[in-house]
Parts: C-alpha cells; sequence; structure tokens
C-alpha cells in the first residue's frame, strides 16, 4: 500500500466519524429530554450525572477524532506535497 492509499483511508475516517460527530451532537443539543428519557429508562441516573456523561462523551468523542482520524489525515496529505 502506498501513502495516497492510507490519506485516502484516513480521510474516509474523518469523514464518517465527522458525521456521526455532528448527528450525535445535534441530538444531544436538539433532542436533550428525549435522550435522556431514553437513558433513563435503561440505567437510573440523575439529570447531572446524565449531562456531565452526554458532554464528556462528546468530549472525549471529539479529541479521538482529532486525534486519530485528522492528524494522521493531515499528516499523510503534508507526505504528499
Amino acid at each position: 500500500m502506498n501513502i495516497e492509499t492510507y490519506a485516502t483511508f484516513f480521510m474516509w475516517c474523518t469523514i464518517i466519524n465527522g458525521a456521526l460527530y455532528v448527528v450525535s451532537a445535534a441530538m444531544c443539543i436538539l433532542f436533550p429530554n428525549r435522550l435522556y428519557r431514553v437513558h433513563s429508562k435503561w440505567f437510573e441516573i440523575p439529570r447531572t450525572t446524565f449531562n456531565t456523561a452526554i458532554f464528556s462523551y462528546l468530549a472525549v468523542y471529539k479529541i479521538f477524532l482529532i486525534g486519530f482520524n485528522l492528524v494522521p489525515f493531515l499528516s499523510l496529505r503534508i507526505m504528499l506535497v
């Protein structure tokens, strides 16, 4: 495999994971009460703990998205120039 193949792979990983992140963030912002109702049926969790968990999840997801998808993609693109 060559560097162009890896660059294409990381580009698509970044696009797909970025889309999943945007959908997740939109769900948390637009439908917080519905999201809480669904999860509170599965787990007995107070609302403040739920909010902390959801926004921690989004923060960690974004860090992993940047660190494991976007940075390698940009690094490979720089190598190709």
